[in-house]
């Protein structure tokens, strides 16, 4: 391992740390099949590598870590750029071995990744849009636009927060990570989708509810998800399936009337 005491390390300072965040707002933009997010990755991972490794030799080292396989979900980059910058840093003062930096991107960058394919793109974003369909529907139009600022205000928080969480931590940021169980609240926002998309038939149902209507409507939408979660049923013939029942349904319906 290189000698820290020959050329001693430097911390980054804010400007370069702050660079590095802006950067990971372009981690998708040279996505390629086949290291995927890497490319985005080292570009903004170079200012604070070319800061912290002030041997040439070393730094090349640093940068070759950083061209291997990477694809993690895009909300988590900051807070991993951070991780990794600490890394860099220990590694550089000869506290941690290079091969850390691998295992824990092994690790923790893939589970980041479901956690954040689960957590933010199929469940928090449904309930962004539902909520703001909701809103657009019962015509409070500033709401919706209110309430989309505030997300956007509040993921740009959550990316700066996790970087400097992952800088200032380090391996410490992991199990607060654990603490969150953010799995588990994804499967909560799941139940507030639900609620939101029924609150949304609500506004725009035409004409008289009908409370047993209602409940058939949707007693056939969860037989339909226990046939594919449960049962494995082909997707194609449950949709089939539920085409069939709408159209024999407002036939029901009159027939009952009568």
């Amino acid at each position: 391992m290189h000698s820290a005491a020959a050329t001693p390390p430097r911390l980054p300072d804010t400007r370069t740390l702050m660079t590095c965040f802006f950067r990971t707002y372009l981690v998708m933009s040279a996505f390629n099949t086949r290291g995927m997010q890497n490319i985005g990755l080292m570009t903004a991972m170079e200012p604070g590598l070319a800061a912290i490794h002030r041997d040439p030799g070393e730094l090349v080292k640093a940068r070759r870590r950083y061209l291997k396989h990477y694809n993690s979900h895009p909300f988590w980059t900051p807070l991993l750029v951070g991780l990794f910058l600490a890394l860099e840093r220990d590694i550089a003062r000869g506290l941690l071995p290079a091969g850390t930096l691998e295992q824990v991107k092994k690790t923790t960058v893939y589970t980041l990744s479901a956690i954040g394919d689960s957590l933010f793109g199929g469940t928090a974003q449904a309930t962004w849009a539902l909520a703001t369909a909701c809103l657009l529907a019962s015509g409070h139009r500033a709401g919706a636009v209110l309430f989309g600022a505030v997300l956007f205000a509040g993921l740009q928080l959550f990316k700066l927060g996790g970087f400097w969480l992952g800088w200032r931590d380090a391996f410490k940021i992991l199990p607060k990570l654990k603490k969150l169980d953010l799995i588990n609240w994804g499967r909560r926002l799941k139940y507030v989708n639900a609620l939101l998309l029924v609150l949304f038939w609500a506004i725009v149902w035409p004409g008289e509810v009908v409370w047993w209507s209602w409940l058939a409507t949707a007693g056939l939408i969860s037989a339909a998800a226990w046939l594919v979660s449960r049962l494995l049923v082909i997707r194609e013939l449950v949709v089939a399936g539920v085409l069939g029942a709408m159209l024999f349904w407002p036939w029901f319906v009159r027939a009952v009337g009568h």
